[in-house]
Order: C-alpha cells, then sequence, then structure tokens
C-alpha cells in the first residue's frame, strides 16, 4: 500500500508539474494527417434514375489549422484542408457505370474550444462551430461519359455546422502531440448535364467524421 501510495504521489506530481504549453494570448499551429470519411445519405439520381443512389469514398489529406487561445481554457481554431472524392453509383445503372464523377472539396471551418485541463499532462478539449464548403474542379468519370456522352458536373456549396473533439500532449514548452476528430455538416447537390440523358441530379447529406493525428507549435 505505501509503494502504491508513493507512485500515485509521483504520477499526481508528473501531471500537475507539466510544462506549459497554451495560454491566454498563445498562438497554436498543428498539422495534421487526417482521413476524411463521408456518411453519406444520398437521395435518387433524378428525374432518369429513381431509386438509384450514390457513395462518396473516404480520403485521406494533410491539415493545416491555427488555434489562438482567448484564455486559458478558450480557444478559437481555423482548419484548413482540401481532399479529392469520387461518388459512384450504388445500384441498378449507375451502379454498372462505377465511378460517376470527382470533386475536390475545400471545407474552412471555425470552432469556438474549451480546453478542460490547460496544465495537466493529458489536454483534452471539445469544440463547435461553422464551415462553409467548396466544391471545386468536379469532372465526369470517363466510364459515366461513355455511357451517356459528354457530361458538366457542378456541385453546390455548403454551409453547415461542426463538432470537434480531441486533446493535446505536451512534448515540451512549445510542441505537443494532437489527436482530433471533427464531424462537419456538409450537403450538397450534385448536377449532371449529360449529351444522352439530359439534366440529372442527386442530392447528398456527406457529413463526414475526419479524425486526425499530428504535431502543434507554439509560435
Amino acid at each position: 500500500m505505501t509503494k502504491f501510495l508513493a507512485f500515485a504521489a509521483v504520477s499526481g506530481i508528473a501531471i500537475t508539474s507539466a510544462p506549459a504549453f497554451a495560454e491566454q494570448g498563445d498562438i497554436l499551429l498543428r498539422v495534421r494527417a487526417i482521413n476524411v470519411m463521408p456518411n453519406e445519405d444520398s437521395g435518387s439520381v433524378l428525374p432518369g434514375f429513381p431509386g438509384e443512389e450514390v457513395s462518396v469514398d473516404n480520403s485521406p489529406a494533410p491539415e493545416l489549422d491555427i488555434t489562438y487561445m482567448a484564455t486559458n481554457n478558450i480557444g478559437f481554431e481555423l482548419i484548413a484542408a482540401t481532399t479529392k472524392h469520387s461518388a459512384s453509383g450504388k445500384t441498378g445503372t449507375t451502379s454498372s457505370i462505377g465511378r460517376l464523377a470527382s470533386t475536390w472539396v475545400l471545407p474552412p471551418t471555425l470552432t469556438a474550444q474549451y480546453h478542460f485541463a490547460p496544465d495537466a499532462a493529458i489536454r483534452p478539449y471539445v469544440g463547435a462551430g461553422i464551415n462553409y464548403t467548396i466544391f471545386y474542379n468536379e469532372k465526369a468519370t470517363n466510364a459515366l461519359e461513355a455511357a451517356v456522352g459528354d457530361t458538366n458536373v457542378n456541385m453546390k456549396d455548403s454551409f453547415g455546422w461542426a463538432l470537434q473533439a480531441g486533446m493535446d500532449i505536451p512534448i515540451n514548452d512549445r510542441i505537443s502531440l494532437n489527436v482530433d476528430v471533427k464531424y462537419i455538416d456538409i450537403d450538397t447537390t450534385a448536377t449532371l448535364r449529360t449529351t444522352a440523358a439530359g439534366t440529372q441530379r442527386v442530392k447528398i447529406n456527406l457529413d463526414p467524421l475526419v479524425v486526425g493525428v499530428g504535431l502543434g507549435i507554439k509560435l
């Protein structure tokens, strides 16, 4: 019992004496490796393919973010990353075609965070905020154009909310290990203007889970 109490005391000292990393007025820069995993809920491809839905693939990418600590506990984080995704048919005619289109996605996201234990060895936080998602460089696949002729693809930009949870583990007084998970509300309508099938539209709720691991540095 004595040894256990001594170990607990030493552990407590290690936790409470962790180096100060993020304090009021600090600016943190983080670089993460992320994986964007859509939880898509698709409507039908209308009017030509009722009942046929699409799926969207995952995409890994680097992410850069910057955080301003307004107090020791409250921070504001701006997140920037861009990923490329493909949409594929799930059933029927569109499924036989396979991949239908691809797009690049840029969802800059601003969150307000609460850091629970700014002086501990492990520093968890939660956040909530907003995002504006920009779709760009949309393209039809060769397989789709072989089936329905020349196709122009456009995806509507999206405005939504975001939730976040993560933790910082300081390595020294300037560098920390960071683990972060975000859920981002992204809804879009994809419009495909084709030669043979006319104009087709499909509503897609992407709503990705974004999981990231990286390093943060205090500037």
